[in-house]
């Protein structure tokens, strides 16, 4: 079993950060900072397998405790066995909405006999030289983390966080506004009483249950959630925000500085 599928089993209060940037220096940079995991998302992003692969060898670069996790387009069961051979810790899947697709996801992730993983050497398996002893151990190792964005998926998420084999739920909090017809409201009842579904339900299933927060204001309000981990921030806005503090700071100095010459003139 890997560190971090037993920090999710056993570990309160994880904490990760969120990379679309495609480029190892920001994973590797993002990495040395005491994160539990890193997010490579790659539905949303350009990102593609040979990016994710060098990400993962910045993140290894940092020697810390911090591993990778990577988010995958869709449940495509080729586009996984694929992403989990280049020898990521965990993949998420969006948009789960029903048991069935949990347990394909499981399916997905697991060698034969008892799923469906293809089985190749690659990185994950330092190229073969480790191959035996990584295929003994890999399906007790991958974290496989689902999420819930639709109404369907709150109506099934007891039934979803109970399969055997999903190591965590995660609220996609934009799309799952967006499908209830309250995007971006989440001071609303509806999308609170939504997340109340969503951590009962891990809850019940005795597994963590996450969410992304971007504002860091948002924290203590989804702590207070109950929310068992958080990926907090996210890559490309943690630049946008340093660019704007550093761009105003400079030009409330040259304001002040222009005003005190002029009352000096």
């Amino acid at each position: 079993m890997t560190k971090l599928k037993h920090k999710f089993q056993t570990e309160p209060n994880l904490v990760g950060a969120w990379l679309s940037i495609g480029h190892p220096t920001v994973a590797e940079v993002t990495a040395t900072h005491g994160f539990d995991f890193v997010l490579i998302d790659t539905e949303h992003t350009t990102v593609n397998l040979e990016t994710v692969e060098n990400m993962s060898r910045g993140v290894d670069a940092a020697e810390g405790a911090t591993k990778t996790i990577v988010r995958v387009p869709s449940d495509d069961p080729v586009r996984i066995k694929r992403v989990l051979d280049i020898g990521i810790a965990g993949i998420m899947v969006p948009r789960i909405e029903t048991a069935d697709e949990a347990r394909d996801i499981v399916q997905a992730v697991t060698y034969p006999p008892d799923g469906i993983r293809g089985v190749a050497s690659g990185r994950a398996s330092t190229y073969g030289d480790d191959f035996e002893q990584y295929f003994k151990n890999a399906n007790d190792s991958i974290t496989t983390v689902v999420q819930i964005e639709t109404q369907t998926g709150l109506d099934n998420a007891r039934e979803i966080a109970a399969v055997d084999g999903i190591d965590a739920v995660f609220v996609g909090p934009a799309d799952l506004s967006a499908n209830l017809g309250i995007f971006g409201e989440w001071d609303n009842d509806r999308f609170d009483a939504a997340i109340e579904r969503v951590v009962r339900a891990g809850a019940a299933a005795d597994i963590p249950v996450g969410t992304l927060v971007v504002d860091p204001t948002d924290i203590e309000t989804r702590v207070k959630q109950d929310f068992d981990f958080l990926i907090v921030g996210k890559d490309t806005s943690h630049l946008s925000a340093a660019n704007e503090r550093i761009r105003e700071r400079y030009e409330k100095t040259i304001s002040q500085h222009t005003a005190t010459s002029m009352t000096e003139d």
